[in-house]
């Protein structure tokens, strides 16, 4: 079952039979509301509903304005007050840089657990990368404000906010499933954020970030059935 719906101008669709538990499914980058079909199919037959969106420049919505943690963190929210009104137990999933977005806008949500599948748990580390990938100095970023690059725009506002506000609170209980190659986040920086918070961490060993490898589709779902 499938029920396509608008949550404050935002397009959604709304998976599975009525029940009193849902996920709400935040996808990452290049991802749109459809790539929620697999999963909610898991979670449908262990009785939740899934609630999936398009974040801006995704979807039907690639006209969009430009997609950052400021319109993450709004739309997020605008999600999850349409949901809590609704169901009584709720539960999250999220990708890549939706699982940064859900850091930095859920922490004081009453959602039951949280599952996070590559998820971006430190953007400072990530966006220390991409200035060393592309010799980008903060002196450089603070005096152009922007700098383009293969990857994404570089910017100082989004740069200070970034340093300034580390995940700090995830009262959540939380299974964490990370690809052994991911490039975006260190095994490091992965286990670190695992112990801080208590979170339960899965590292599949030649997994990338995308999990997009034909032997990937039997490992996420396997972790999907057990954490579900």
């Amino acid at each position: 079952m499938q029920e396509r719906l608008y949550i404050g101008g935002i397009p959604a669709l709304l998976w599975g039979e009525p029940s009193d538990r849902l996920y709400i499914y935040v996808h990452g980058k290049l991802g749109r509301k459809e790539v929620a079909e697999p999963f909610a199919g898991i979670a449908g037959e262990k009785g939740h509903q899934t609630l999936s969106f398009d974040l801006p420049q995704h979807g039907e919505r690639r006209d969009d304005a430009q997609l950052d943690v400021f319109t993450g963190m709004r739309e997020l929210n605008t999600v999850a007050d349409w949901v809590f009104a609704r169901w009584k137990r709720v539960s999250l999933y999220a990708c890549s840089i939706g699982a940064y977005f859900s850091l930095q806008t859920y922490g004081d949500r009453p959602f039951k657990n949280a599952l996070f599948q590559s998820p971006i748990v430190d953007m400072a580390y990530l966006v220390g990368q991409m200035m060393r990938w592309f010799s980008v100095t903060p002196e450089e970023l603070q005096k152009k404000r922007v700098i383009d690059t293969p990857i994404d725009p570089l910017r100082w506002d989004y740069y200070q906010y970034i340093m300034a506000h580390p995940a700090e609170r995830w009262p959540i209980p939380t299974a964490i499933l990370y690809g052994g190659r991911d490039n975006l986040q260190s095994p490091e920086v992965m286990r670190a954020f695992a112990k801080r918070f208590g979170a339960a961490l899965t590292v599949s060993p030649d997994s990338e970030h995308p999990f997009m490898a034909e032997t990937d589709i039997g490992i996420v779902e396997a972790w999907l059935r057990e954490q579900i």
